[in-house]
């Protein structure tokens, strides 16, 4: 009788220390994909940008434009007026971002609205009237950082804009615990809408964002709630939904099996940050969606096929358009061909004051 209960007992330790184990890994798993400074220790961050760029197109037109853009964007960076503003999210989260004011207008005092924060105010707010009511909200991509997006809020700032470019949750300067996958961005990108309300209650807000923050965007125009005050969404090289990109990147960052590690590390995601990976869903945003919607996908992305910007294109219920710029990786449209990318940019919103 004894012989039998250890016989079974090492079975039973076995598979009870393969369950911690493998709970260990999905949990290692979340980590590294979704917490910048765990990613940062296991130098999985680093690793991710160096394939990502290795997975962009690297054609010298890309090359030049992009250099061309970011030329530019150093000089219009000397001149433009800006400010650092902060806000607070429901969990406790310091949240950063910067202000570009329109060449009409600077900030007119220090004293920041109730509830907000300013920095690095750099000249006082003047004719705020004559600069009109055009704003534009400008969304990063995963694992990126607002200033990576400036070239985008020198292009609006230009065109008499007036912009607001976050770092989103636990990126960049902003705190937060796990990258939320355009899910508690959504949420998050709200205060924003709040503090332009603030400043100008006549705003009519675009909201452009690339790749992560294109589908946080998305996600935005499917809530009941949404602000009257948006007036038109750029998606850029947008996912239709995290739980497949997640499934995608397990097996193309990590070389593990999607089955059945997503469904486990939805779970510890869900126990761990407080969100659904189920939930943070671009797709069915945008079936819900009445905001003018510009789809724009490079054709040779390999990050984030093209197939999803068409797919999320077929079920908006919204007035949309789509473009696909041809031999454009993933976020690079804009640097294979930004006469078309801007000129369609242009237009469409044109359409729509």
């Amino acid at each position: 009788m004894k012989q039998k209960r250890k016989a079974f007992r090492i079975p039973a330790v076995i598979v009870l220390l393969l369950a911690v184990l493998y709970i260990v890994l999905v949990n290692l798993l979340v980590s590294a994909a979704l917490v910048p400074s765990f990613m940062r220790r296991l130098d999985a961050f680093q690793r991710i940008t160096d394939e990502s760029y290795a997975a962009q197109v690297q054609t010298s037109d890309i090359q030049v434009n992009r250099q061309l853009a970011l030329n530019k964007t150093d000089t219009w960076l000397e001149k433009v007026r800006s400010q650092k503003i902060s806000v607070v999210t429901d969990d406790g989260y310091t949240l950063i971002a910067t202000e570009f004011f329109p060449d009409e207008a600077g900030p007119e005092q220090t004293d920041a609205p109730h509830g907000y924060d300013t920095q690095e105010i750099t000249e006082s707010r003047n004719g705020q009237d004559a600069a009109g009511h055009r704003w534009a909200l400008v969304l990063h991509g995963y694992t990126g950082w607002k200033e990576e997006m400036y070239p985008f809020a020198c292009w609006y700032q230009e065109k008499g804009y007036h912009v607001i470019v976050p770092d989103l949750r636990c990126q960049g300067e902003s705190e937060g615990d796990f990258i939320g996958m355009g899910w508690t961005d959504h949420y998050d990108c709200a205060l924003w809408i709040n503090y332009i309300l603030s400043q100008d209650a006549d705003a009519v807000i675009v909201l452009h964002g690339q790749s992560m923050g294109a589908a946080t965007a998305l996600m935005m125009t499917g809530e009941k709630d949404l602000s009257d005050h948006i007036a038109a969404v750029i998606a850029d090289s947008a996912y239709t939904d995290a739980y497949s990109m997640f499934g995608d990147k397990i097996k193309e960052w990590f070389h593990l099996p999607a089955f059945p590690l997503v469904d486990s590390a939805r779970l510890a995601l869900l126990a761990r940050g407080g969100y659904d990976l189920m939930d943070a869903s671009a797709i069915d945003a945008v079936r819900q969606s009445s905001t003018p919607t510009l789809f724009i996908h490079g054709s040779a992305d390999a990050m984030i096929s093209a197939r999803m910007s068409e797919d999320l294109y077929a079920a908006a219920s919204c007035p949309k358009e789509l473009l696909i710029i041809d031999g454009a990786g993933h976020g690079q449209p804009q640097d294979k061909d930004p006469e078309k990318y801007y000129g369609t940019i242009q237009s469409f919103l044109a359409g729509i004051d």
